[in-house]
């Protein structure tokens, strides 16, 4: 029985997965804000092979101490999908003093990345599958200015995020070169509830193109299915089912440690 951990589990292409998995005879741990969602997802037969752990992950404590229960509770994690979303239009501070997009969509990423090494080498097909859609610029990382305390804007802020992410598939190899390291994204819209902090505007537009060209979240992650299931070792970077090329900087080793060196040091 494998064991497959699944951030923002409870809805979306996270709840899908973990209702495939879950029926396919997995040991699933969703990770989410919501337990009544999350106990939407069980039935009789699935229920004892199902764990949930609350979480809100745009708090850095919030994701080492989900960590920290991972690596006392289970010796082996199989696969983790970091699917946890909750999208903000504009910059928003956080109770711990950080920027929450940045550590939703990255800190909290390498903490689970960087934390589960061993019970990842304790697998014999490790796979990571990061919800972050692959393709952004080599250039695109603010270094002096990671958290943007100085002109935020939403798309700045998203491919940033993105090549972060892309980086921390350099430090998951060097840990584990047997691991399969996936940014991926969804070949077209996926329709869901959006969770997000947005202007009307994107609300709006989410909801039209959702209903209009939107793919089914089970329909999307079909493509995450064939990954987990078959993973290869390395870093890759697909578009749906669409393998794409990944983004080759000119100080891509450097950039990784820099990253690790800023999040290991709190800024």
């Amino acid at each position: 029985m494998r064991t497959i951990v699944i951030t923002g589990g409870t809805d979306g292409m996270g709840a899908a997965l973990a209702r495939h998995y879950l029926g396919a005879g997995d040991r699933v741990v969703v990770v989410g804000r919501s337990r009544a969602k999350f106990d939407a997802l069980l039935t009789s037969a699935t229920a004892a092979r199902a764990e949930f752990i609350a979480a809100d992950l745009s708090s850095v404590a919030d994701g080492r101490r989900v960590v920290e229960h991972l690596r006392a509770g289970h010796e082996r994690i199989d696969a983790l999908v970091l699917a946890a979303s909750f999208v903000r239009q504009r910059r928003h501070v956080t109770a711990e003093g950080h920027e929450a997009s940045w550590v939703l969509f990255f800190v909290s990423k390498f903490v689970f990345v960087t934390g589960l090494a061993a019970q990842f080498g304790a697998a014999e097909r490790p796979v990571v599958v990061n919800t972050a859609v692959p393709g952004a610029r080599a250039d695109a990382i603010d270094f002096d200015d990671l958290e943007m305390s100085e002109k935020f804007t939403f798309a700045r802020s998203n491919a940033q995020q993105r090549r972060a992410n892309e980086l921390l598939g350099i430090l998951a190899a060097e840990a584990n070169p047997d691991l399969a390291y996936v940014t991926w994204g969804p070949a077209r819209i996926v329709r869901s509830s959006f969770a997000g902090d947005v202007g009307t505007a994107m609300k709006v537009g989410a909801a039209v193109l959702g209903k209009l060209l939107g793919q089914r979240p089970d329909a999307a992650v079909r493509p995450v299915i064939g990954i987990i299931d078959a993973p290869s070792p390395g870093r890759a970077a697909f578009r749906g089912a669409k393998r794409r090329p990944l983004t080759i900087g000119a100080h891509d080793d450097k950039d990784a440690a820099r990253l690790a060196a800023a999040v290991e040091d709190g800024r």
